[in-house]
C-alpha cells in the first residue's frame, strides 16, 4: 500500500510506523522511512505491506507516533494509531438515486442519545419509525472522533473518521444504507470552524491553525494564511468523502460565521462548487446547509450572483419569534423578539428574518440584510421550534415540553410543519419527549474537564443559577438523562402529539400550498382584542389558525370552509361561517 502525509513541520524525516510491527525487518522497530515528494512540497510518501485494519501512524523527526490526519478509522480514539480502512470494502444493498432538499422534512438526531446503546447500528433499528412519521432526511450531529465516549460531537479532532464508540466508518455506511432502504436521505453535521480542546494532533504536522485570527475556541483554522491551500484541500476532501464514500445526501456546516477567511475566493465558495460538481458526477442531488449568525442572504445566493452558493441555511429568527410567542421568555437574544412576539414571528414568516438590517439590542448594533423574495425559493431556509443548541444550551437542557401545554406544543408543530421554510424536528420532539437534552462531555484530560465544568457553571451563575442547579457535563448521568425514552410514545399526551406530527407532515406532502416556494404568498394576521389571542397564517387557499389563549376563540372562515386538520375535534364552521377553536389549539382550514 502507498502511504502519504502532508507534514511540512517535519524538519528532517517522517517515519511510517505500524502498531507492534518491526516494519523494516531490522529488529529495532524503527519503521519505514518516508521520502519527500518532489512534486508536492511538504508531502512524504512510502510503500509498505498492509491490509484492511492494519494499525499505523507517523513519527516526525523521531517524535511520538501520531495518527494519520486523513485516517478514516481511529479504533483507539484520536490519541491512538489509525487503522487502514478500504473505502470500497462495503457491499451496498440499496441503490440510491438521492433525495434533494425541496419538499424535505429534516430530523436532527444525536447518535449517542437517540438510543440507550448510543450506536449507529442501534439508531438504524428505528429508521422505519421516522419514515412512517413522514421524515425525508435524518440530520446526524457530528460523528468525528473526540476523546472519551459521550459528547455532543462538536469537539471532534479528526474530520475524516467516525467516532469508534458509535461503530466506526462501516457502521455509518450500514446506517446510510438502511436509511436509503426506507427512502430516507442522510445529512451529516460537520465542523470546519474549530478543532476540539484535546486530542488534536494536526498542529504537529503543519499549519492547520493560525494565530493571525482568533475564534471563541482559540486559534482559527487556517483558511487564508501560508499553507492554507493544503488546509482547504484537507477539509474539502473530507466533505466530499462523506458524500461519495458514505453516500450521504448533504452536509450541515456548523457556525460558518466563525470561519475567518480573507481570501478573494472563500472556502465556502470552493466547497459549494466542489459539491455541485460531485452531484453532477454522481448523478444525484447533494446539498449544503449552513448554520450562520449573519442573517446574510448571500450565504445561499448563487455564486454567479456574488453569493457563496450554499443550498440552505438555518433560520434562527423564526425560532426566536416562535419561542418568545409561545413561552413568554425574554432573556438574552430573545429580548428584541419578546417586545412584540406576534409581530416578530409575522416578520420572519413573511420576510425570513426579523433582523434584516434592524437594530439588535443583544448585539448593540444593526444586524442582518433583507432577503429578496424573488432571488430564490423560500425552502432554502430551515425553520424549527427546537434544535440541539436551543435545548442543550439552556442551563437544565429543558425542552419545550417542560415549558408548554400539549396544546401549545401542537401549535409549535403546526407553525413549523405548515410554515414556508424547510421544516426540521429535533429527535423526540414529535412526541413531546419528557427527557431533557443536556450539555454533556467525556473529556479524558482532567484539566480540560475541570475548565469545562467550571466554565459552564460560571456562565449560568451570571443568570442566577446556582452551581448545584447546573448539571455537571462530566457526570455520566447527564448523558444518561438525555437519552430518549421511547416508552413515552404510547402514553398520553405523547401518543396524541406523535399522531399530530404525523398528520401535519402528511398534510404538508398532500397540499401544494404548504410547499409553495414563493414566500410572497404568505400572509399573517393576529388579534388580541377582547381578551383573545388569535393568530392566523395564510398559505395560498389554506389558513392555519391558532388560538393561543386560554379561552375558546372564534375565527371567521366562511360557511364553505373545510377543516383539514385540527388539534381538537372540530365540527367545522357554524351557520354564520365562524370556526370555534378550543383553548391553546390550532387547525388547518381550506377556505372558499
Amino acid at each position: 500500500m502507498r502511504f502519504e502525509v502532508w507534514a511540512p513541520f517535519a524538519r528532517e524525516r517522517v517515519t511510517l510506523r505500524f502498531d507492534g510491527d518491526d516494519s523494516d525487518g531490522d529488529g529495532d522497530g524503527s519503521g519505514v522511512p518516508m521520502a519527500p515528494d518532489p512534486e508536492r512540497p511538504g508531502w512524504w510518501t512510502a510503500e509498505a505491506p498492509a491490509r484492511d485494519g492494519t494499525r499505523y501512524g507517523f513519527a516526525l523527526d523521531g517524535g511520538p507516533v501520531r495518527p494519520d490526519p486523513r485516517s478514516r478509522r481511529l479504533p483507539e480514539g484520536p490519541d491512538g494509531p489509525g487503522a487502514v480502512h478500504l473505502p470500497d470494502g462495503y457491499t451496498w444493498r440499496h441503490p440510491w438515486p438521492g433525495r434533494g432538499l425541496p419538499g424535505a422534512v429534516l430530523y436532527e438526531l444525536h447518535i449517542g442519545t437517540f438510543t440507550p446503546e448510543g450506536t449507529l447500528d442501534a439508531a438504524a433499528g428505528h429508521l422505519g419509525e421516522l419514515a412512517e412519521l413522514g421524515i425525508t432526511h435524518v440530520e446526524l450531529m457530528p460523528l468525528c472522533p473526540f476523546p472519551g465516549v459521550h459528547g455532543w460531537g462538536y469537539d471532534g479532532v479528526a474530520p475524516w473518521a467516525v467516532h469508534e464508540p458509535y461503530g466506526g466508518p462501516e457502521a455509518l455506511k450500514r446506517f446510510a444504507d438502511a436509511a436509503h432502504g426506507h427512502g430516507l436521505g442522510v445529512v451529516l453535521d460537520v465542523v470546519h470552524n474549530h478543532l476540539g480542546p484535546s486530542g488534536n494532533q494536526l498542529p504537529a504536522f503543519g499549519p492547520y491553525l493560525t494565530d493571525a485570527h482568533r475564534t471563541p475556541w482559540g486559534p482559527a483554522v487556517n483558511l487564508d494564511g501560508p499553507g492554507s491551500d493544503e488546509v482547504r484541500d484537507y477539509l474539502l476532501g473530507s466533505a466530499l468523502m462523506w458524500l461519495r464514500e458514505h453516500r450521504l445526501d448533504g452536509l450541515r456546516l456548523d457556525a460558518v460565521h466563525a470561519l475567518v477567511d480573507e481570501r478573494a475566493l472563500t472556502f465556502l465558495e470552493e466547497l459549494s462548487a466542489a459539491v455541485d460538481r460531485l452531484a453532477a458526477e454522481l448523478g444525484r442531488p447533494l446539498f449544503l446547509i449552513a448554520e450562520s449568525d449573519r442573517n446574510d442572504p448571500r450565504t445561499t445566493a448563487a455564486r454567479t450572483a456574488g453569493g457563496l452558493g450554499l443550498h440552505a441555511q438555518w433560520n434562527d429568527d423564526f425560532h426566536h419569534g416562535l419561542h418568545t410567542l409561545l413561552t413568554g421568555e425574554s432573556q438574552g437574544y430573545y429580548a428584541d423578539f419578546a417586545a412584540d412576539p406576534r409581530a416578530a414571528l409575522a416578520r420572519s414568516l413573511t420576510r425570513v428574518w426579523f433582523h434584516d438590517g434592524t437594530y439588535s439590542s443583544f448585539r448593540g448594533r444593526a444586524h442582518g440584510r433583507p432577503v429578496d423574495p424573488m432571488a430564490g425559493p423560500v425552502h432554502r431556509f430551515v425553520g424549527f421550534a427546537q434544535t440541539h443548541d436551543q435545548i442543550g444550551n439552556r442551563a437544565a437542557g429543558d425542552r419545550l415540553s417542560a415549558l408548554l401545554s400539549p396544546g401549545l406544543l401542537a401549535c409549535a408543530a403546526a407553525l413549523v410543519l405548515t410554515g414556508p421554510f424547510t421544516p426540521m424536528l429535533f429527535m423526540g420532539e414529535e412526541w413531546g419527549a419528557g427527557t431533557p437534552w443536556q450539555y454533556f462531555t467525556d473529556h479524558t484530560d482532567p484539566e480540560t474537564a475541570r475548565r469545562v465544568r467550571e466554565g459552564r457553571r460560571a456562565e449560568f451563575a451570571a443568570h442566577g443559577w446556582s452551581a448545584g442547579e447546573v448539571p455537571d457535563p462530566q457526570d455520566p448521568e447527564t448523558r444518561n438523562r438525555s437519552v430518549l425514552d421511547r416508552a413515552e410514545r404510547t402514553r398520553e399526551p405523547h401518543a396524541r402529539l406523535l399522531a399530530w406530527h404525523r398528520e401535519l407532515i402528511a398534510l404538508r406532502r398532500a397540499q401544494p400550498d404548504l410547499t409553495d416556494p414563493d414566500q410572497a404568498t404568505v400572509d399573517v394576521s393576529y388579534d388580541t382584542s377582547g381578551g383573545t389571542d388569535r393568530y392566523a397564517v395564510r398559505r395560498g387557499e389554506l389558513r392555519v389558525l391558532y388560538n393561543l389563549g386560554r379561552a375558546p376563540a372564534r375565527f371567521p372562515v366562511g360557511t364553505g370552509a373545510q377543516v383539514l386538520a385540527s388539534w381538537d375535534p372540530s365540527p367545522g364552521p357554524d351557520p354564520a361561517g365562524d370556526l370555534e377553536l378550543g383553548p391553546e389549539s390550532c387547525a388547518v382550514v381550506r377556505t372558499p
